[in-house]
């Protein structure tokens, strides 16, 4: 943003319109009821001081806070920020998070199968129909072979959502372990962590089965990955919090499944940057539209 002062007041004003309404009254983040009220209130116009310097380059993070009806209350901005600041762990999910597309889509589009699946695959995000029934519809659309997969990576390497890469890199400098949990295909995450530094061991996805044939026809995929079946997410955040014993672990991601992890998960952010889905946006503890703010955020 701009230096000058000028810029510094219009950025500030601009702001106080988005939280506070156009009238200095509450905004949708606030809660219109008696009593409480002004605790949210208060805390909203205390956390707006602590984050005056987030704010003065043109990043309002309270901006980015959904409430209204049953959505969350300041409060849960500030709690999701702190968590991510002193998180020993945090979990990224893969497709339209990490990267800027939804892997499958991408293979079925390369197979020939492009609007069925993206249908199916907005179902399944959207919390409408089971994961592993989706996933199991999908890959049965697209049967993808090996040799298939390989074409389609080859074709189409992944391109990582603007910030993720340094989000990650500010993470692994504060200690904490990051991971990759997702309901994709292993086969087409690892280049993805390669991308961002994330070992291979620290991915947690579905692993598709080919013959042992010259193309590598497609099999099936494997029932035991954690994340084949709805609930996978919460189910691979705990068993890794019994495990390595992280007292404060955070989740990101932009669809519902990544939602579920919220608990085990401290914290859910939500990102909205390549698909903004309602009932993310109205759930996440945090939600943001650009990794820029989680950076920022990071920096303090």
């Amino acid at each position: 943003g701009s230096s000058s002062s000028s810029g510094k007041r219009s950025v500030h004003s601009a702001r106080e319109q988005s939280v506070w309404g156009p009238h200095g009254g509450a905004g949708r983040g606030a809660r219109h009821t008696r009593g409480p009220t002004h605790l949210h209130l208060t805390h909203g116009r205390m956390l707006a001081r602590r984050t005056a310097p987030l704010l003065l380059r043109g990043l309002p993070l309270l901006s980015l806070s959904r409430g209204g009806a049953g959505g969350p209350a300041f409060g849960t901005v500030d709690l999701a920020v702190d968590a991510l600041r002193g998180a020993q762990a945090v979990a990224f999910d893969v497709d339209s998070t990490v990267i800027c597309e939804e892997g499958i889509d991408v293979l079925a589009e390369w197979c020939g199968k492009g609007p069925a699946v993206a249908e199916l695959t907005r179902s399944a995000m959207g919390g409408s129909m089971a994961f592993h029934d989706a996933l199991s519809a999908r890959l049965d659309l697209i049967r993808p072979s090996r040799a298939a997969v390989s074409a389609c990576l080859a074709a189409h390497p992944p391109r990582l959502s603007p910030g993720v890469g340094e989000v990650v890199e500010r993470l692994h400098a504060r200690g904490a372990d990051v991971y990759l949990v997702s309901g994709g295909f292993r086969m087409m995450i690892e280049p993805v962590a390669e991308l961002v530094g994330v070992p291979r061991e620290r991915i947690y996805a579905n692993t598709l089965l080919f013959e042992d044939d010259e193309e590598g026809t497609y099999r099936g995929f494997d029932p035991e990955e954690y994340t084949s079946r709805d609930g996978g997410k919460p189910r691979v955040l705990s068993m890794l919090k019994e495990k390595h014993g992280y007292s404060t672990m955070v989740m990101v991601g932009d669809g519902v499944t990544d939602m579920q992890a919220r608990p085990p998960a401290d914290a859910f952010i939500g990102y909205g940057g390549v698909t903004t889905r309602p009932a993310v946006e109205a759930g996440a503890d945090w939600f943001v539209t650009d990794f820029a703010h989680v950076i920022q955020a990071l920096e303090d």
